[in-house]
């Protein structure tokens, strides 16, 4: 494979022969099948053969290639004299190919893929086995299961492994200390993390007291401003950026009208598969937070470029997900983040200015655009799948004709 890059004897028998040689036409191939340029494979297959001198000069193996050894790479660019690197990228490209080769490594099981690991071997046996009720009983994503045990593990830290030794004031002693160095949003991922924590001990048996209303609240108001929403001329200027046939556009009409008509997440349409759309009876399975699943009515423009998209849609089989990357690596989002750069790159498009720019716009987008068409509030709930009727009625604010006939007068201020 390494023949589709390089055509000199000298290069290629200097690749095959350096400590990554028995993996550098496997690699080729990797890119090659991943969709990469030949300029961009060339970078990464010199950083790949250039982290093996790497490692052979600090006496180790590439079996030992962690995420530890790829940040000492990368610390190594600077100073960089090796003869063997051949003049190859340093700097992002080089880290990047590094990282990338260490993965198509750890698939073939020659090294450790860090990035499976959700809690490391350290971790105290209460936040392992908290990791592992998170995802076999709350269906929860690895970035919350992560972001949830690391916020366990320093309360464990600070108070000490004997849950019966914990108090009220030890439990809001540590929140309020925290909050004093953490921005708004931080301090509520805290809370809701800790609380679940502190619920999951009562429920495992640990002989404790209930905590978990010890963990105060913490006041930002987020509700006391109206929807951030795209109006109806907006969104007709962001799903026009998306016209044309080429397949990145094809698909980002799709995605923006998911978004917009029927108010999904963005890890919603990450997670969408081919076998979650009914064509005959015209709906839609999504599955949400918590594996919560429910048909959703498939309007007929979304139908339509969905079937568009389709008909352009790269060849995958190796994914049953119904959107798919279109630069390299080939295949299908890793998470929401992607759908959210979607949104993100069509509003710079179409030249909107908006405080938010993610996918979630696009979902208090739909919800607005349902309240001033008449939709009841309940009805929006279950379109949007809230689980209160409260998060819903947090919507009502936008019909501010209705709020000024109900407003009561501000009181005349006699001196």
């Amino acid at each position: 494979m390494l023949e589709n890059f390089f055509c000199a004897p000298k290069t290629l028998r200097r690749l095959r022969t350096g400590p990554s040689g028995p993996y550098i036409d496997g690699f080729a191939a990797e890119l090659i099948r991943a969709g990469y340029s030949a300029a961009t494979a060339v970078r990464y297959l010199r950083a790949a053969a250039h982290l093996g001198h790497f490692v052979h000069r600090a006496r180790a193996d590439l079996a030992a290639v962690d995420a530890s050894t790829l940040e000492a790479f990368a610390r190594h660019f600077p100073r960089c004299r090796c003869t063997q690197s051949n003049g190859g990228a340093t700097g992002y490209h080089a880290y990047f190919g590094a990282k990338l080769f260490q993965r198509y490594l750890s698939q073939l099981g020659i090294c450790r893929d860090d990035e499976i690991v959700v809690h490391g071997a350290d971790e105290p046996a209460l936040v392992m086995a908290f990791s592992d009720w998170l995802q076999a009983h709350r269906g929860a994503c690895k970035p919350t299961v992560r972001l949830y045990v690391r916020d366990a593990g320093e309360l464990v830290k600070e108070l000490g492994a004997d849950v019966r030794t914990w108090t009220v004031r030890a439990v809001r002693d540590f929140v309020t200390g925290r909050a004093a160095r953490s921005g708004v949003a931080t301090n509520q991922k805290r809370i809701t993390s800790l609380r679940s924590f502190l619920r999951f001990l009562i429920a495992s048996g640990e002989p404790c007291i209930d905590l978990a209303d010890a963990v105060p609240a913490i006041a930002s108001w987020r509700l006391a401003r109206l929807p951030r929403c795209l109006t109806e001329d907006e969104v007709a200027r962001l799903i026009a950026t998306c016209e044309g046939t080429a397949p990145g556009c094809v698909r980002d009409r799709a995605i923006l009208l998911l978004l917009v008509r029927l108010g999904l997440r963005a890890g919603d349409v990450a997670q969408l598969c081919l076998g979650d759309i009914d064509w005959r009876g015209g709906t839609l399975l999504v599955t949400g937070k918590g594996r919560y699943q429910v048909r959703l009515p498939l309007p007929q423009d979304v139908g339509d470029a969905l079937l568009a998209y389709l008909d352009h849609r790269p060849k995958s089989e190796c994914s049953d997900r119904v959107f798919l990357r279109s630069i390299a690596p080939g295949g299908p989002f890793k998470s929401g983040d992607g759908v959210s750069s979607v949104v993100k790159h069509a509003l710079t498009r179409a030249g909107i200015g908006s405080p938010a720019k993610g996918a979630h716009l696009l979902r208090h987008t739909a919800a607005t655009q349902m309240l001033r068409h008449g939709v009841p509030l309940d009805q929006i709930g279950l379109v949007l799948r809230h689980r209160s009727l409260d998060m819903t009625a947090y919507y009502a604010k936008v019909d501010t004709s209705l709020l000024r006939g109900i407003a009561q007068p501000w009181p005349e201020v006699h001196s």
